[in-house]
């Protein structure tokens, strides 16, 4: 315990080891679908699910152990989702591309990573950040886990004349996810400890009782990672007519992580003046990761915005992801006892999570709408378009076209204007990715 507290330096910063271990539990929980939904996609794209079972367990378990050992944030990674399906359906199912060299393209653009991470480039791209988009990808990403969460339960569902609707209440996943909210909300106003997690298995529990769900055992032995393993095509990748993808790749990397970075340390209260301590070195994390993650089988690992709900469960140091990692590798082990964790379980704790970091919105000058109206975009196109991104994106490209057409160019940075340029570039000549 003495080496955990000098190491994490726990007491420095407000938190205990009980609490940095049930918050590595709750976020687990809120993102453990992923080791279910990362095969189902990858396997659209003709890759062997079995193997891309074990790559995605071993690519979370390995990017989030650096990052919680290395950069000490509870901050947890996985594959991403909207990478994954963009690797799958666009790339290798849309342009013919097989996923070998698919792979290749993601091992290059976690390579770039590194570069730009060690020469600090990434680091002087978020310091271009105006302070009003900062708190607005706080704002946005909250909006994102929220309708990630009322989709998981059921209450929103699709619909062809209005894109969205409410779902069916008299079904059982969301009315016990509404149970489940309620019951999270009042137990941690009551200032219960891990409420957000007794939640989630007070829901699974039910779910066995009222939503038809099963339970199919605890160990079973992890399949081959040999048809996945090092199967990366990077010369293929370095072909002319990819570059274009490994851009996209690398675009959507460096944004999406970046965002979810900031807005998660900024909810946990980890920024000083603005900026993360340790940002280098957490960018470097998830960097590695994106390289690991190619050379397993998987699709590109990021920063996983769950990791709100275990911030908010009170993790604070990196020995809550080191939790996240272990019980990811325990994953190889007792798929079949993660799975019984349905989706409308941990969707009540995201979107309480959600609740919160809409608290950010007093944070923002909405007397100029020069930073207000930039900032709006950020956080509405979030959601609306399933990109964190997308929504940097616009905010970014907004925030340079009013401080111009203002008059106010001095407001805007060389860096602003140069990553503004560059998205522009993206949406003109790449396509919106």
């Amino acid at each position: 315990m003495q080496f955990l507290e000098k190491f994490f330096k726990l007491k420095e910063n407000g938190t205990d080891v009980r609490t940095e271990l049930l918050a590595g539990l709750t976020t687990f929980l809120t993102m453990a679908y992923i080791i279910f939904v990362n095969p189902s996609i990858l396997g659209d794209a003709g890759m062997p699910k079995d193997s891309v079972f074990v790559a995605t367990c071993l690519a979370a378990a390995l990017g989030t152990l650096i990052m919680g050992l290395y950069a000490n944030y509870p901050i947890a990674l996985a594959p991403g989702m909207g990478l994954n399906a963009y690797f799958s359906y666009a790339v290798v199912k849309g342009m013919g591309i097989p996923w070998e060299v698919a792979l290749g393209s993601v091992f290059i653009s976690g390579c770039l990573f590194i570069l730009v991470s060690v020469f600090k480039i990434r680091e002087m791209i978020i310091g271009a950040i105006p302070q009003s988009l900062r708190t607005a990808i706080t704002v946005g990403i909250g909006l994102f886990l929220a309708i990630i969460s009322l989709k998981s339960s059921g209450l929103v569902v699709a619909n062809p004349d209005t894109l969205v609707a409410l779902g069916n209440l008299h079904k059982a996943p969301p009315i016990l996810a509404i149970i489940g909210f309620f019951l999270i909300v009042a137990l941690d106003r009551l200032k219960v400890r891990g409420a957000i997690l007794i939640g989630i298995v007070a829901v699974t529990l039910l779910s066995f009782v009222f939503g038809g769900n099963a339970f199919h055992g605890i160990v079973s032995a992890p399949p081959s990672l040999e048809p996945t393993l090092f199967k990366l095509d990077i010369m293929g990748a370095l072909s002319a007519g990819i570059l274009n993808i490994v851009l996209v790749f690398f675009l959507v990397e460096l944004f999406d992580a970046t965002g979810t970075l900031m807005g998660v340390a900024n909810r946990a209260g980890l920024l000083k003046n603005g900026k993360m301590d340790r940002l280098n070195k957490s960018l470097l994390a998830d960097s590695a990761a994106i390289v690991a993650g190619s050379v397993l089988g998987t699709s590109s690992t990021t920063a996983y915005i769950e990791s709100a709900a275990g911030v908010q469960a009170g993790g604070r140091t990196g020995l809550t992801a080191v939790a996240v990692a272990v019980l990811f590798l325990a994953c190889l082990f007792i798929a079949p006892l993660a799975g019984t964790v349905p989706a409308y379980a941990t969707a009540p704790a995201l979107f309480y999570v959600a609740c919160l970091m809409l608290r950010e919105l007093t944070e923002i000058d909405w007397s100029d709408s020069t930073e207000s109206v930039p900032a709006a975009v950020t956080a509405l196109m979030m959601p609306f378009t399933y990109s964190i991104a997308n929504g940097v994106a616009f905010g970014f490209i907004s925030y340079v076209v009013l401080k111009v057409a203002t008059g106010r160019v001095k407001q805007v940075s060389a860096l602003a204007a140069v990553i503004s340029g560059v998205f522009l570039f993206k949406f003109v000549y790449l396509g919106a990715g």
